[in-house]
């Protein structure tokens, strides 16, 4: 069994690494790693799906110079095969990694457009209970005006599994809102053993995508497929919402800031600072400045001109909003 809450234990790392975006993202994840958590101690796997049928003739595979420049900060790749997702569900990589990890060992998954910006060993994680990132809106389900509501369209999640419903609800908040019922950013998410986790996630992700109760039949799960079997799995292991000190990953030790124009936006003046300085020596920037949105975001000062649309002190609530002002004004990016 894991051990309990403990500062300074021993977890492995996972991101997932593939051509394009998230392969220039995971040099800024393990650099940030190593600027702002010098003592961790763990493994950091980049895990890379190899081609495949359910590529449709894409090789997802990371460059050779990308490989060399993460193992030369300490990380492994790992590569796996898709039997379920690929090109149609990139999201389920995350699923389909987690049994190449080893065994047994305690790990932190982070989706890759993340930067650390504190001390990672100092989380007081406790294994046998997971938990997830709560760095979330009310995405789904989506309410239709003669559908299901929240209560029913969760519910029957729960009941498909044999999985008891009413301790998942946070009875502060109102019934019927959003954030009455245990929902989860899939940005961050850990446990005891990847190989458990991963098994019962590959699981309930494949019966909801192929048959969903009939409360779910107006409902997408692209892309949110991973987010609506995460809460399940989590709670089908005996973990809920984050400890005050997992919560740290929400912003005070790891940012997942999707989008580097959103990060730009919206993210505090420190975070910027992380980023701007991991990116800036040249044995990585010859690199980075490959891939556009990094250069002219980072090296050629638009995020800078980004940000100045925006008062920092009276953010727009609603991250739709941001996302219109940047297309607007001309610096969407990803």
């Amino acid at each position: 069994m894991a051990k309990k809450s403990d500062v300074g234990q021993k977890f492995n790392i996972l991101i997932i690494g593939q051509n394009g975006r998230l392969a220039y993202e995971a040099l800024l994840f393990v650099a940030s790693l190593r600027a702002s958590s010098p003592n961790f101690n763990g493994r950091v796997f980049v895990a890379e799906p190899q081609p495949s049928e359910l590529w449709r003739g894409q090789d997802p595979r990371m460059p050779s110079d990308i490989h060399d420049a993460l193992t030369d900060m300490g990380a492994e790749i790992l590569p796996f095969e898709n039997q379920y997702f690929g090109k149609a569900y990139p999201n389920g990589n995350k699923i389909e990694a987690l049994l190449a990890m080893p065994k047994g060992e305690n790990f932190v998954f982070f989706d890759t457009d993340t930067l650390v910006t504190g001390p990672l060993d100092e989380i007081e994680f406790d294994f046998d209970r997971p938990s997830a990132s709560m760095k979330r809106e009310g995405t789904w389900p989506e309410q239709e005006l003669y559908g299901p509501g929240y209560t029913q369209t969760w519910k029957s999640l729960y009941d498909c599994f044999g999985l008891e419903f009413e301790s998942t609800l946070d009875l502060s908040q109102p019934d019927e809102y959003w954030e009455r019922y245990l929902y989860f950013n899939a940005g961050w998410f850990y446990f005891r053993c990847p190989h458990e986790f991963g098994t019962r996630f590959l699981e309930y992700a494949l019966e909801i995508r192929d048959n969903a109760p009939e409360e779910l039949v107006c409902q997408p799960l692209t892309p949110w497929l991973d987010q609506v079997a995460l809460p399940l799995v989590i709670h089908s292991f005996g973990g809920g919402r984050p400890s005050p000190s997992v919560s740290k990953l929400d912003g005070e030790t790891s940012c997942h800031y999707r989008f580097l124009p959103l990060l730009y936006a919206r993210e505090p003046e420190r975070t910027l600072e992380i980023l701007e300085a991991v990116a800036a020596p040249n044995k990585l920037k010859k690199r980075l400045k490959l891939y556009d949105p990094i250069k002219r975001m980072i090296y050629q000062g638009r995020g800078r001109k980004a940000r100045a649309l925006f008062d920092q002190d009276n953010l727009p609530r609603r991250e739709k909003v941001i996302r219109n002002t940047l297309r607007r004004e001309g610096f969407w990016m990803r």
